[in-house]
């Protein structure tokens, strides 16, 4: 956090909020570059359509659920954010009824046509919120740090609820301080391309021997990837965070 945000809450918020919508952005842009990825080298769609669905439904519409019911109820009451607002408002519409069509799709390229709408209509409209209307608000002068008190759907969650041992975060480790597998090596997907990065995961995990694993280094929260590894390989794996950000992560990822 800068000199400038620990002085100032409006905009420490600010930049609170834009950097969760970085890691949702990303995330999105990742998935559908791997279904599209899969098509041209004649891989199967399915699980990268699901797990792409399941982000979606876990993690984007609640955000924009969460949005609605704070940024955007006081948007619409200002005469500088009204017709913004319920303009963002139908994006979230177009948006909801984009991942039911993706979920839906039957053939490959019905999967990569409704992922790729569906990405670049989530990457515009963080941009009006990054960029219009979040300013808009601060200007008009309400409190979004008051307002999103504890909304981290919005906000993202705090760093110390993302590691787990697992107490109920979804990530399908056991019990906390149970022993995890033998460390076989580290695999840091930083400096890669998105689009490389799901493609060297699921390649170092083919080539784990039973019960061992590795530790991935990324700089977001790789929760979509797990969705990935629960539709491919059920029952095949391990997952236990080690460092749960803000700049790091890192995830011990095992072979049963």
């Amino acid at each position: 956090m800068t000199a400038q945000e620990t002085e100032n809450p409006q905009a420490a918020v600010l930049a609170t909020i834009r950097a969760h919508h970085d890691k949702l952005g990303r995330t999105v842009a990742d998935h559908a570059v791997t279904i599209a990825r899969s098509v041209d080298r004649l891989m199967p769609v399915p699980a990268r359509q699901a797990a792409l669905v399941a982000y979606c439904t876990e993690e984007v519409l609640p955000h924009a659920m969460a949005e609605e019911e704070t940024l955007y109820r006081v948007a619409a009451d200002l005469p500088e954010t009204e017709l913004l607002a319920r303009a963002m408002s139908a994006e979230h519409t177009v948006l909801r009824d984009l991942v039911g069509e993706l979920e839906r799709a039957g053939t490959p390229g019905e999967a990569v046509s409704a992922a790729a709408a569906l990405n670049a209509l989530f990457q515009a409209h963080l941009a009006k919120e990054n960029d219009v209307l979040l300013p808009a608000l601060a200007d008009t002068g309400v409190d979004l740090a008051a307002l999103l008190d504890g909304m981290h759907e919005i906000l993202g969650e705090p760093s110390s609820a993302q590691g787990c041992g697992c107490g109920g975060c979804g990530c399908g480790v056991g019990e906390a301080g149970t022993p995890g597998p033998y460390v076989a090596g580290e695999l840091d997907v930083r400096r890669l391309v998105p689009a490389r990065r799901h493609e060297q995961i699921f390649a170092t995990f083919g080539d784990l021997p039973p019960g061992t694993a590795f530790v991935l280094v990324n700089d977001h929260d790789p929760k979509p990837l797990y969705y990935q590894f629960a539709a491919e390989h059920p029952g095949e794996f391990t997952w236990e965070y080690e460092e749960a950000g803000p700049a790091v992560w890192r995830v011990r990822i095992g072979r049963s």
